[in-house]
């Protein structure tokens, strides 16, 4: 058996999600595409990847040269992993 629903309710439906579309687009921009938002989050996250990268980097030569563990200079700098 099928439910049935009036018009009008589907109308009211359909304008409802029409404008949480509408204030979910404001929120992400107005002409702006989905492709282009994903498109800038994976730059901005490379970006942080590298910066990440360039840190441990550091962090190893830190560590060298302290002839300590990477671990302990985390420990000492207060970075310890939440995990």
């Amino acid at each position: 058996m099928h439910a049935v629903t009036s018009t009008k309710k589907q109308k009211e439906y359909i304008d409802k999600l029409q404008a949480e579309i509408d204030v979910l687009q404001k929120r992400i921009g107005e002409n702006e595409s989905a492709e282009a938002i994903v498109s800038k989050h994976i730059n901005l996250l490379h970006r942080y990847n590298e910066a990440k990268d360039a840190t441990q980097l550091l962090i190893g030569r830190l560590a060298a040269s302290k002839e300590t563990t990477v671990r302990q200079i985390h420990h000492d700098m207060d970075l310890m992993d939440d995990q």
